[in-house]
C-alpha cells in the first residue's frame, strides 16, 4: 500500500503540472478576447474531458457517466426535488466504486490500478460540486429553467454546467467554488481581468518544492529511524507517530498548493484589494499551512482543514441535521471517503474530540487577562496536533496497521483522554 500511495502521489504532482502550461495558454488567450464566453467554457470542458482520459483511461467513464446521469436530472426533475435524486445517485455510484476497490483489496487480494483510484478521487470531487448545484437549484440561488426552448438553447444553458463540473482546473483537485461564483470568475476574465499570474504561480510552486523537500527529510529520518516498541523509550514513540502522521499532512498541503495555482494560472482566484495592497490570490484556497498547524483547538483546526470542503460538509449535512449535526457530518464523511475501517476510527474520534473541545475550553480556559492563558494555549496546542496525528493515522493507513500503531504508543491516550476528560469536569461540578 505505501508504493501505491507513493505513485498515487507522484502521478497527481505529475498531471498537475502538466496542466499549468495550458492554464496559462487559457488566461492569455481569454484576456486578450481571443476567446469568447462560450468558448471559454468549452476549453475548460474539453480539456477537463482530454486530462481525465489520459489520467484515468478506460476509468474516465465514471465521470462521464456521472456527469451524463446529473444533466439528465437536472433537465427532468423539479428543482425542489433535484437535490435528492442527485445527492442520492451521486452517492451510491461513488459508494460502489468505493466497495469495489475494497473487494479487490482485502477479499480477492488484488493489486488496485492508480488510476481506478485517481478516478473515484475525482468522482469524490464530482459529487461536491453536483450536490452544490443542486442545493443552489433548490434553495433558488440559481435558476435554470428549459420549457419551451430550443435544442441549441438548452446546449448553450447546459455548457456553462457541464464547464463547471468537468473543469480542467478542478478534475484531479480542489478548491470547491459554488457555481455562480465560477460563472463570475469566467466572465470577470476580459471584463475585469486578474494581473499576470506567473510570478503568484511561480511563488507557490517554490513553497510546493519546499514542502516536498521538507516531507523527503522526514522520511529519510523515520526509515532511518524506525520506531521500536521493544527498545525505544515511549516519548520516542509519540514523536515518531508524530512525525508520520506530518508527513502525510505535508502531502495534503503540497496538493493543495499546487491545484491553487493551477487555478491562479487560468486567472481564478483573484481578490482585488485596496490600491496600495499587493494583489491578493487567496479568494480559492483550501488552507495555509502556517495557519491550520497553528490551530490551538480541534475545533479551530476542522474548520480550516481542507476549508472548502468543510465549508461543503456544513451545508450539505451539519445545517439540515436536526439531530446529532456533528456526529452526522462526521459519519456522511466516513461514507464520502470510502467506509474503511480506519476512516470510521478516526472520523469519529474526530468527532468526539470537536464536541469534547466545546466542554472542556468552556471549563478550564484562563481568562484573557490570566498569566496562564499562554501556557494554556502551548499546552492545548501540544494537544491538538497530537491528536490530529492519531486521526491522520488512522484515516490515512485506512486499515488495522494504523490502528495497531496507534496502540502501542502513548500517544493514542491523547484523543480517549479528551473524550473522557468533559465527563469528569461534570461530574466535579455537579459536586460542587
Amino acid at each position: 500500500m505505501g508504493l501505491m500511495s507513493w505513485l498515487w502521489e507522484h502521478q497527481f504532482l505529475m498531471h498537475q503540472c502538466f496542466s499549468l502550461p495550458f492554464a496559462f495558454l487559457f488566461y492569455f488567450l481569454a484576456k486578450r478576447g481571443y476567446l469568447s464566453l462560450t468558448y471559454r467554457y468549452l476549453f475548460v470542458s474539453v480539456g477537463g474531458c482530454v486530462l481525465a482520459v489520459i489520467t484515468m483511461g478506460i476509468y474516465s467513464s465514471l465521470l462521464f457517466t456521472s456527469t451524463f446521469v446529473f444533466i439528465l436530472l437536472v433537465c427532468s426533475v423539479d428543482p425542489s426535488c433535484v437535490h435528492t435524486w442527485v445527492f442520492g445517485i451521486q452517492i451510491l455510484w461513488q459508494t460502489f466504486w468505493h466497495l469495489l476497490i475494497q473487494y479487490r483489496e482485502y477479499y480477492l487480494q488484488e493489486p488496485v490500478s492508480i488510476r481506478l483510484f485517481l478516478a473515484v478521487s475525482s468522482l469524490m470531487l464530482l459529487t461536491q460540486r453536483m450536490t452544490s448545484v443542486s442545493m443552489d437549484l433548490q434553495e433558488k440561488r440559481v435558476l435554470l429553467t428549459f420549457k419551451a426552448w430550443s435544442i441549441r438553447k438548452a446546449c448553450v444553458m447546459l455548457l456553462p454546467l457541464i464547464s463547471y463540473i468537468l473543469n480542467f482546473t478542478t478534475m484531479l483537485g480542489g478548491p470547491l467554488c459554488s457555481y455562480s461564483q465560477f460563472l463570475s470568475l469566467m466572465a470577470g476574465i476580459s471584463l475585469n481581468p486578474s494581473p499576470n499570474p506567473l510570478g503568484v504561480v511561480f511563488l507557490k510552486l517554490m513553497q510546493v518544492l519546499l514542502l516536498e523537500w521538507v516531507r523527503y527529510c522526514l522520511v529519510y529520518f523515520l526509515k532511518h529511524n524506525t520506531y521500536d516498541p521493544s527498545n525505544s523509550i515511549n516519548l520516542y514513540g509519540v514523536l515518531w507517530v508524530w512525525g508520520l502522521a506530518a508527513v502525510m499532512k505535508i502531502q495534503y498541503y503540497s496538493h493543495w498548493r499546487i491545484s491553487e495555482s493551477l487555478n491562479n494560472a487560468a486567472g481564478f482566484g483573484y481578490w482585488d484589494n485596496a490600491p496600495r495592497d499587493s494583489p491578493d490570490w487567496s479568494r480559492l484556497s483550501d488552507g495555509d499551512f502556517w495557519t491550520i498547524e497553528a490551530s490551538s483547538r480541534m475545533s479551530e483546526f476542522a474548520r480550516r482543514w481542507n476549508a472548502t470542503t468543510a465549508l461543503w460538509l456544513r451545508r450539505l449535512v451539519y445545517i439540515r441535521c436536526k439531530r446529532f449535526p456533528l456526529f452526522m457530518t462526521f459519519s456522511f464523511s466516513v461514507l464520502w471517503h470510502g467506509c474503511h475501517l480506519g476512516h470510521f476510527v478516526g472520523f469519529l474520534t474526530w468527532a468526539a474530540t470537536v464536541k469534547a473541545d466545546y466542554h472542556i475550553h468552556r471549563h478550564l480556559c484562563p481568562k484573557p487577562s490570566s498569566t496562564w492563558r499562554k501556557i494554556y494555549t502551548c499546552l492545548s496546542w501540544i494537544n491538538t496536533q497530537m491528536i490530529i496525528a492519531c486521526i491522520v493515522i488512522a484515516v490515512e493507513l485506512r486499515n488495522k496497521s494504523g490502528l495497531r500503531l496507534l496502540s502501542i504508543t502513548y500517544i493514542g491516550l491523547f484523543p480517549l483522554f479528551n473524550i473522557i476528560l468533559p465527563f469528569i469536569l461534570l461530574k466535579l461540578n455537579t459536586v460542587e
